[in-house]
């Protein structure tokens, strides 16, 4: 019963080209990922990607590429001082995460 529902709903889809212009349309798709995480947490991880839960540890290391990236454009020198002390902030939270995760192991 629910696979007739589902297979009714995605030929509506169809109809209507709702998947006509998605991302990545007509690439293979790179499962290298999901294949390489242990198959008892893959369904762990899915649940979080979807519903957009970032890491900690992923948060601060992009807060920290784009600090780093904002370096060069930053004239003011003050201003560029500030931003370095975030950097070093941030990494220094990252370490500190980093470091707690490794001794729970």
């Amino acid at each position: 019963m629910f696979s007739k529902i589902a297979e009714e709903k995605i030929l509506e889809a169809m109809e209507k080209g709702e998947f006509d212009n998605l991302p990545c349309k007509g690439k293979p798709i790179d499962l290298t990922d999901y294949f390489n995480t242990p198959a008892h947490l893959r369904i762990a991880y899915s649940l979080l990607k979807n519903a957009n839960f970032i890491p900690e540890e992923v948060r601060l290391q992009r807060e920290i590429a784009e600090l780093k990236q904002s370096l060069p454009t930053i004239q003011d020198m003050t201003e560029r001082m500030k931003t370095v002390r975030r950097i070093n902030e941030k990494t220094a939270e990252l370490d500190i995460l980093l470091a707690r995760y490794k001794k729970h192991r």
